[in-house]
C-alpha cells in the first residue's frame, strides 16, 4: 500500500523508488504483487504518466486511511498514550456523557478517551470501531461479556401538539392503535411490551435523526431510553415516561476473549454516575 500510494503522489515509478528508498524494480515487483492479490489492475500506464485505473482510485483511498491509522499507532505506542475507544448506538450515557468524559480525564488522564456513534447491534464492538461498547440490550454470551452498569427510565417520543404530549407520563395502553416506530437492529422496544391484542403497529427505521422527524410530524410515536432525551432535545418532539414499562438496562460490553484492561475502571465510573444519579 505504501508503494502504491508513493506511485500516485511522485507520479512515476522512478520517484516512488527514490522516496520509498528502494529500486525501481522492487516497486515494480510489490506493486505486481499487490495487483495480483487484489485481482485487478490498479495503475494505467503510458509512455507519458501513470495514473490510477477507477479500482487503483478506490484502493489508494482506503491505502491513504490505513497508512494513516498505522501512523497514528506508531505515535500512541512510541509516546506510551494508550486510547480507548467505547462505541454507542443511538445515545451514549445521556446526562451522564459529560460528567463521564470529565471524570476519565480527571482520573485517567494517561489514556484518551473517545466515544463512538456505531449503529450496530453491538455498539462497534463486532465491527472492530471500538475496544468497550455501551449497549441497552443483551448480546451474544458466546462472543462478548457485558456488565449492568445503570437502569435508565423508558420513555414515550411523541409529537409536541399529540394529546397525549400535555400528559406528565403516559401508560403502555395509549399507545395502543398507534405506529411505533422501532429499529430492530439496536433498539430497545419491540411489540412484545404489549398484550398480543393490543399491540401498535410498527414501522422501522435505523437512524435517529430519521425516528425523530417522523415522529415530530405526529404520524408516529417512538419509545427510547432516558439517555435519548438528554443527548437529542428536538423541537416538535416531547419526551413522556411510560409508567407500566420496565427500566431499561445499560450495559458495558466487550470481547469475552480480549478483555480491555480499562474495562474495571469505565464500569466503576459508570456504576457511579448511574447510582448518584438515583439521588
Amino acid at each position: 500500500m505504501r508503494c502504491l500510494v508513493a506511485i500516485v503522489d511522485e507520479g512515476g515509478f522512478t520517484d516512488a523508488a527514490l522516496a520509498l528508498g528502494v529500486s525501481q524494480a522492487a516497486v515494480s515487483r510489490t506493486l505486481a504483487s499487490l495487483e495480483r492479490a487484489l485481482g485487478v489492475r490498479l495503475l494505467r500506464r503510458t509512455s507519458r504518466e501513470v495514473a490510477p485505473t477507477a479500482a487503483g482510485l478506490r484502493v489508494v483511498a482506503h491505502a491513504r486511511r490505513v497508512l494513516a491509522e498505522v501512523e497514528g499507532l506508531v505515535r500512541e505506542v512510541a509516546s506510551g498514550r494508550a486510547s480507548l475507544r467505547i462505541g454507542y448506538a443511538w445515545s451514549a450515557l445521556g446526562r451522564h456523557t459529560l460528567a463521564f468524559q470529565r471524570g476519565w480525564a480527571k482520573t485517567r488522564p494517561e489514556t484518551e478517551l473517545e466515544l463512538v456513534r456505531a449503529n450496530s447491534a453491538t455498539a462497534g464492538l463486532a465491527e472492530g470501531m471500538c475496544e468497550l461498547g455501551i449497549v441497552r440490550r443483551p448480546l451474544d454470551e458466546r462472543r462478548f461479556e457485558s456488565v449492568i452498569v445503570g437502569l435508565e427510565r423508558r420513555l414515550c417520543a411523541l409529537a409536541s401538539d399529540d394529546p397525549l404530549a400535555r400528559r406528565r407520563s403516559v401508560r403502555l395502553a395509549d399507545l395502543t392503535g398507534r405506529t411505533l416506530l422501532v429499529d430492530s437492529r439496536t433498539g430497545t422496544t419491540t411489540t412484545e411490551l404489549w398484550p398480543p391484542d393490543a399491540r401498535p403497529a410498527v414501522r422501522e427505521t435505523h437512524d435517529i435523526d430519521d425516528w425523530l422527524t417522523a415522529i415530530s410530524t405526529g404520524r408516529c410515536v417512538g419509545m427510547t431510553a432516558e439517555a435519548t432525551a438528554h443527548q437529542y432535545p428536538r423541537p416538535g418532539v416531547v419526551y413522556r415516561p411510560v409508567r407500566d414499562a420496565e427500566p431499561i438496562a445499560v450495559r458495558l460490553a466487550w470481547w469475552r476473549d480480549d478483555p480491555h484492561p480499562a474495562a474495571p475502571g469505565v464500569r466503576e465510573l459508570l456504576v457511579a454516575l448511574y447510582q448518584e444519579g438515583k439521588g
